[in-house]
């Protein structure tokens, strides 16, 4: 999936990349099956050459995939860089 990195300004700042919408439409057709509590999915996600763990997080009908700091640093990638991942929705 490609999309736009974008901050959270809160607490503290988070980095996301939005779901396409036809992405996130077959994320939300298998979600009951790889959920772990309150629409969250865990996935295997690769930035470049960076494969990581996180959750994909249920956001107005859509998912959010948020990239760690030592992510964003190894791939040298910001606040509004447009980037590819690559997900794998994981079984609990």
């Amino acid at each position: 999936m490609r999309g736009e990195v974008f901050q959270w300004r809160g607490p503290a700042p988070y980095y996301y990349v939005a779901v396409p919408d036809a992405e996130a439409e077959a994320i939300a057709a298998v979600a009951p099956l790889v959920t772990y509590g309150w629409g969250v999915i865990p996935v295997t996600g690769r930035l470049g050459a960076t494969m990581f763990t996180t959750s994909l997080f249920p956001k107005a009908g859509g998912y959010l995939v948020p990239l760690k700091d030592a992510v964003r640093r190894a791939e040298g990638v910001g606040d509004g860089d447009d980037v590819t991942v690559l997900l794998t929705l994981d079984r609990i």
